[in-house]
């Protein structure tokens, strides 16, 4: 129930961790794949991109999230990926209006002017990507926090109104994931023993093993799943 042949797919923020790893799976699915990235080309990444179509988008800009949708012509699945954190400054107001329009305003962009495609379809599917600070305080990190949390209320909202069009909405919540980005901390044993003593499973999840949540809720396994939150992270939230 997780073939997707000949399903089209767009997975923004692609070229590097839990968007890599899913476009992979996806491909590996046999959709055609789609992925976005923030660099001119993408020979510019590490990683061998050559799987998938790539799209230069920087998702902070509504001009560009319109061309990226605008070039699109089929699409399935979408896989609102692309975010960040805003670092140590937060606090700061342009710090914190940036953070929530690429984690959260482009979310819902992307999703209302691709809904047409989606909704064209069988069974369109949109897996929002948020994290446990969906559900809890990172005290450092308020546009982070402000932004996931409301990614847990768009999915909600666009479960509820797009039931009608066949097209379903879930949200994916990781919790601490080896990629590149955590590839500091996971170096600072201190730092790392720390944040593990929070996970009762004590250590850190793959982005594979994230992208095979995504997978399902895009997938006819999850026909009758929408507007749901699901959190895979080694049972962080449980305390």
């Amino acid at each position: 129930m997780t073939d997707f042949a000949e399903k089209h797919v767009l997975v923004t923020g692609g070229s590097q961790g839990i968007g890599l790893a899913t476009a992979h799976a996806f491909v590996e699915a046999g959709a055609i794949v789609t992925i976005t990235g923030t660099r001119e080309s993408p020979s510019d990444y590490d990683d061998d991109l050559s799987a998938f179509a790539y799209i230069q988008c920087q998702m902070s800009e509504p001009a560009q999230r319109a061309a990226l949708c605008d070039g699109i012509r089929a699409l399935d699945v979408l896989v609102n990926n692309a975010g960040q954190s805003g670092g140590p400054d937060e606090f700061e107001l342009s710090t914190f209006m940036r953070t929530v329009e690429i984690n959260m305003i482009a979310v819902h962009d992307l999703s209302e002017r691709l809904l047409p495609l989606l909704s064209a379809g069988q069974g369109g599917a949109v897996v929002n990507i948020g994290s446990c600070a969906s559900f809890l305080s990172y005290p450092k990190a308020p546009a982070y926090t402000a932004s996931k949390a409301g990614l847990l209320g768009l999915t909600r909202a666009q479960g509820d109104a797009w039931a009608a069009q066949g097209v379903r909405s879930n949200m994916v919540a990781p919790g601490f994931v080896s990629t590149r980005l955590t590839a500091g901390v996971e170096q600072n044993e201190s730092l790392k023993g720390k944040l593990l003593r929070t996970v009762p499973m004590r250590r850190f999840a793959e982005p594979s093993e994230i992208a095979s949540v995504i997978l399902f809720l895009a997938s006819d396994a999850a026909s009758y799943v929408t507007g749901q939150s699901l959190i895979v992270d080694g049972g962080l939230v449980l305390h």
